[in-house]
């Protein structure tokens, strides 16, 4: 607990940034007047035009739409993103939970609209988040309770019987009719409620150090509103205390600028009040006091009931951030104030207004002139002062009827204010980015125009009109973080939910607290017609892709198609495509494409057919010919039979006389080789002989010789 001498401290810290949200006061007072047609600084003169130009309220109204559009039109307004290892599923679950489930019940885009709005015309909004534990009591009464139920209700530890009655009901039964006991019974039942709020604090109830440049760096930070006792106790602080707490001094100056946003004038009186009901201002301070003594300020949220004092201090504790988040519509360097657009219109609405007084009060001295009348002529001053139709104006005898009455000529110089108009009008639309040709006005409006000058124009204001939505959604960044972090510190058990037609269980303890997050921006800040006509472009992309590809292509994939689809629907303003189309199941698409493949290929198909009719068409049309030719076929084959037996006899003819001639052939040769053979014969038997006629001369000499030489022989003997 903090040392409560160190409270007067932070008194004294709370009450410089009252004083500094009082010197912020006026402006947004002014503001609020301005919007609402209220120029205490420009008074109309008595008997004159009191007119005002509304430029505040319809240069807001103007732009307003469009950046909620902008922000607020997608389903998923915030998409979170992993900042660790295995943090994508988490991070994927935590942007469906936020979006689907706790955005939407904490109030949220109520929120984000006033915030957008404050900050347009009061230059900032402020959102809180909080993780509300409020109890709440309601008194019922019930009739015809069976017994069992009856048990059941009363088991509950926060039902309180209040009055029992028990009576006899007679039922019907298999065995027939039967008394059987039921009661009736008023309770009370005592409901906490548990919910995570995302809330737009009014200005007035906004309290930030004026050295402060941001939320997460001010020395203090919070909130300070009227609560009563009752809403105390109901928040969980003792009743006792809260009935001790000092009832402390309203802020005059907080009052009047709640009273001027509200619009109506508030009248305190003194009477009987329950003491439950009786306001009491309750201080939520996040301030930086170093209670350790280690030179190091820690953050620590102090509550206050009553006043900021040592007897009014409901709770102490260490906190881990500021719960608020300022939205900007522009920023401005080294500040946590924004500018709004009040402050860019203020001067144009105030010279529009003189101008437009004037204007009517030239035009009234047109059609009313002033008469000229000269005292004593005209027997009937009412015919004057008060002019019917048809009613004379009488003048005595003896006066000039011109002498006697005139009009007073009052020069109309009403046209030459309508060219002012225009150029304030223009000077609005550069300071501001906003204008009728930029805010969703009708097409044919820039008829008269060339198609490159609207172009730019347009151009021109999407172009300052994105820019405060990217400002804006990079200042949501820090409500969407806080949301996060809340759900992780404060849902203690899963829980399960509808989503996408499936039930769904979400259970935020393990997710990582520290992922950052991303605003999406929906398609661009134009208008819906521009949106339309940019996603039935890439429509129309995917049609070739898939016409060219086919529809197992790497390109696109079904859930692209149906994506573009759901866009295409979202630009149009259907906030469900859900309801026209539906998400393609992974598994079914791979089923269907399967099938797609295994199917013969239509285009061949259909080929085939007409080929297959082109055909029988053909085979139709020429049957007759058909005939014909088979007719002429086999009188060419009758003709061709009979030539080819002729010319068969007449080959066969050929072919004996080249057979016989070929015998004789052989003959010949053959007798030929014989006669070769009898002639080698013949020559080899006649050397045969003859080689054995000289071996037998050979023979006889020899003998010859050998006889010749025995006879000497003989002789000698």
């Amino acid at each position: 607990m903090i040392d409560r001498e160190k409270i007067p401290m932070i008194a004294s810290m709370v009450r410089e940034c009252e004083d500094y949200r009082e010197a912020l006061s006026t402006d947004r007072t002014r503001a609020v007047e301005y919007y609402d047609g209220i120029m205490k600084d420009t008074p109309a003169d008595q008997g004159r035009s009191s007119v005002v130009s509304r430029d505040v309220r319809s240069t807001i109204k103007d732009v307003l739409p469009s950046i909620l559009r902008t922000i607020l039109g997608n389903d998923e307004v915030v998409e979170y993103q992993p900042v660790g290892e295995g943090d994508e599923e988490k991070a994927e679950q935590a942007s469906d939970y936020i979006n689907y489930v706790v955005f939407p019940e904490s109030g949220g885009p109520d929120a984000v609209h006033d915030a957008v709005h404050d900050a347009l015309r009061l230059r900032n909004g402020i959102l809180e988040w909080r993780y509300e534990e409020k109890a709440d009591v309601k008194v019922s009464s019930h009739t015809g309770i069976p017994e069992m139920a009856l048990a059941e209700l009363v088991s509950d530890a926060d039902v309180e019987v209040l009055e029992q009655e028990m009576r006899e009901e007679v039922i019907e039964t298999p065995e027939g009719q039967m008394p059987v006991p039921v009661y009736d019974l008023k309770i009370r039942r005592k409901i906490v409620n548990r919910q995570a709020k995302l809330e737009c604090v009014p200005l007035e109830e906004f309290l930030i150090h004026p050295d402060a440049v941001d939320v997460i760096n001010a020395p203090v930070v919070g909130r300070a509103r009227e609560l009563t006792r009752s809403d105390l106790v109901a928040m969980g602080y003792d009743k006792d205390i809260v009935d001790g707490l000092p009832t402390g001094d309203a802020d005059l100056d907080a009052e009047h600028e709640e009273t001027t946003r509200r619009g109506k004038d508030w009248i305190d009186e003194d009477g009987e009040e329950d003491p439950a009901m009786k306001p009491v201002m309750y201080y939520e301070i996040y301030a930086r006091v170093d209670l350790d003594g280690d030179g190091i300020a820690e953050l620590r949220k102090f509550c206050f009931g009553g006043k900021v004092s040592a007897d009014g201090l409901l709770n102490d504790e260490e906190a881990d951030e500021a719960p608020y988040a300022i939205i900007r519509c522009e920023r401005k360097p080294h500040q946590w104030e924004g500018v709004s657009v009040s402050d860019d219109v203020f001067d144009i609405q105030r010279i529009k207004t003189v101008l437009l007084r004037a204007t009517l009060d030239n035009i009234y001295w047109q059609n009313n002139p002033q008469p000229v009348i000269q005292e004593g002529t005209i027997t009937d001053m009412s015919a004057v002062l008060n002019p019917e139709f048809g009613k004379p104006i009488k003048v005595k005898a003896g006066f000039s009827a011109k002498d006697a009455y005139s009009i007073q000529t009052v020069p109309f110089v009403a046209d030459q204010s309508f060219g002012m108009l225009e150029y304030l009008d223009q000077e609005k639309s550069n300071r501001t980015g906003i204008s009728d040709a930029s805010s969703g006005m009708a097409q044919d409006a820039l008829q008269n125009m060339t198609a490159k000058a609207s172009a730019m124009i347009e151009a021109s204001g999407i172009g300052q009109t994105e820019q405060i939505v990217r400002t804006i959604a990079n200042d949501l960044k820090a409500a969407f973080r806080g949301l996060l972090r809340l759900i992780i510190r404060h849902q203690d058990a899963p829980r399960t939910v509808r989503l996408r037609d499936e039930w769904v269980a979400f259970d935020p303890r393990d997710w990582n607290a520290g992922m950052d997050c991303t605003v999406n921006t929906g398609l661009g800040a134009g208008t819906r017609e521009r949106d339309m006509m940019m996603m039935q472009q890439v429509i129309g992309v995917q049609e070739k892709l898939l016409a060219g590809f086919g529809p197992d292509n790497p390109f696109v994939k079904p859930g692209n198609v149906y994506n573009a689809i759901a866009k295409l629907m979202e630009s149009a303003g259907l906030r469900t495509p859900s309801l026209y189309v539906t998400e393609p199941d992974e598994q079914e698409v791979e089923q269907k494409l399967e099938a797609m493949r295994n199917r013969p290929n239509p285009e061949q198909m259909k080929l085939e057919g007409q080929m297959a009719l082109e055909k029988a068409k053909m085979e139709a049309s020429t049957q007759k010919e058909r005939a014909q030719m088979e007719a002429d076929l086999n009188v060419k084959q009758a003709e061709i039979a009979a030539t080819t037996q002729a010319q068969s006899e007449k080959l066969q003819a050929d072919a004996l006389r080249e057979e016989q001639k070929a015998a004789l052939e052989r003959e010949k040769m053959a007798l030929e080789r014989d006669l070769k053979v009898m002639e080698f014969d013949f020559k080899r038997e006649i050397e045969r002989m003859k080689l054995e006629n000289d071996l037998m001369k050979a023979s006889a000499a020899e003998f010859s010789r050998s006889m010749a030489k025995e006879q000497p022989s003989e002789a000698a003997q």
